[in-house]
């Protein structure tokens, strides 16, 4: 890796920033937010610290650009993105994205592995992303290889992206003494136990193997992140046995649940009574619009009319923590997409109606996201906190997000040599 950072030579910057994300400041004016909710601010900083931040009173005279907080990927494919190319998907359904997962695991080594999650780092830094959460397969072939890699990249980039780590296993993996070994080491290593729960669901099975999980993960105070509901089928019947399991269970680790996209599907009377067991079960989710709205309900003969989507709206009011992720990119699974944050918030934008100028449309890549990976910085802009930021070459919501700014990237008070 090839990384250098310029030491500026002012340590201060005018810009548009979001109000949702300005703390602090007590002399804010109605009259200088923008009709899109951004706030004019002189930031200044010192030793990679924000060390004053002033509202610009007069700010119709500066030429000021958007300036937005490095963000946040929490949920992806590292070890498998950018697979696409020799293992395409044509056909666009799951179980062929299944299928060529299984077949890129054949010819998988540590070359090949390093080379593309080292691709979406470098992407995803350069892009303003700051942390990355990643589901590693691990299950098949090369393994241990795979998490060497990874291991290895997670130290290698700590100085500039947060990388964590989550083992993606079948769900009963973590009842055998295997298990139960692998995850003592991850535990070790702050990464988490991670699993898939689609249907069919065989509760009296699935059930045992939730049990045997949760106890297991609090024996070694091991966060989980489960893929949980990916269907179109079976509306929430893997979130519900979790959840009543759940309180039944003194649990005392953190619990993401990835896609919950067939919880949509519920009624509206089932599905906010879920969401306030969830809230109360103190449970974490992931959106992942795109891979959800590309893979499932998928005919060749018709446009599905009804989309499985994670009821982000009614998971937030119920208070929830909910974060929006990529996903997959450019591997079987989706066949889109760069590493690119503001990307993805355009597209989720029709897909989940989410509009970054809203306190709660915005949080999900912000303030939701940093809390639910555990970050020690929120997201926000205040005195002492980190001189870490994007300056997007746009003066307006719209205008980042018709089509990707360029941007210039602050690490702790230095700029990201373009």
């Amino acid at each position: 890796m090839s990384i250098r950072l310029i030491h500026p030579q002012t340590s201060s910057i005018n810009g548009l920033v979001p109000l949702g994300l300005v703390q602090g400041v007590n002399d804010l004016l109605a009259s200088s937010i923008t009709q899109d909710g951004l706030c004019p601010l002189r930031i200044s900083w010192e030793q990679g610290r924000i060390s004053s931040m002033e509202i610009l009173r007069d700010s119709i005279e500066f030429d000021l650009k958007l300036i937005l907080p490095r963000l946040i990927e929490p949920h992806t494919h590292l070890d498998k993105a950018f697979t696409w190319r020799k293992f395409p998907n044509i056909i666009g359904t799951y179980n062929e994205a299944l299928n060529q997962n299984y077949k890129e695991h054949k010819t998988r080594n540590q070359e090949r592995v390093k080379a593309r999650a080292s691709h979406a780092l470098n992407l995803a830094l350069r892009n303003g992303i700051r942390a990355v959460r990643s589901h590693i397969d691990s299950f098949g072939y090369s393994v241990e290889e795979t998490w060497e890699v990874l291991y290895d990249l997670q130290d290698d980039w700590k100085d500039f992206v947060e990388l964590q780590l989550v083992a993606l296993v079948p769900i009963d993996f973590w009842s055998r003494k295997s298990g139960e070994i692998f995850a003592t080491k991850l535990a070790i290593k702050g990464g988490l136990m991670g699993g898939v729960v689609v249907p069919p669901i065989r509760s009296k099975e699935l059930r045992n193997s939730l049990y045997k999980m949760l106890r297991l993960a609090n024996n070694l105070g091991c966060g989980i992140d489960l893929h949980i509901d990916e269907a179109s089928i079976e509306p929430a019947a893997g979130l519900m046995e979790l959840v009543q399991l759940l309180e039944q269970f003194d649990n005392q680790v953190p619990i993401t649940c990835s896609h919950v996209s067939s919880m949509g599907l519920l009624s509206s009377r089932k599905l906010l009574s879920l969401a306030d067991r969830m809230a109360e079960q103190r449970i974490n989710v992931v959106a992942l619009p795109l891979t959800n709205a590309w893979l499932l309900e998928r005919s060749p003969a018709i446009t599905p009319s009804k989309r499985p989507l994670a009821p982000i709206r009614q998971l937030q009011r119920a208070g929830v923590k909910v974060a929006l992720g990529w996903d997959n990119v450019q591997d079987p699974w989706f066949p889109l997409g760069r590493f690119d944050p503001l990307t993805l918030m355009a597209f989720s934008m029709p897909l989940a109606q989410l509009a970054p100028w809203q306190r709660l449309g915005l949080s999900p890549f912000t303030t939701a996201a940093a809390s639910l990976l555990g970050l020690a910085w929120n997201g926000t802009f205040a005195i002492g906190g980190p001189a870490d930021l994007m300056v997007l070459d746009c003066s307006s919501w719209v205008e980042a997000l018709s089509s990707p700014p360029k941007r210039k990237v602050l690490i702790n008070g230095d700029w990201l040599d373009e």
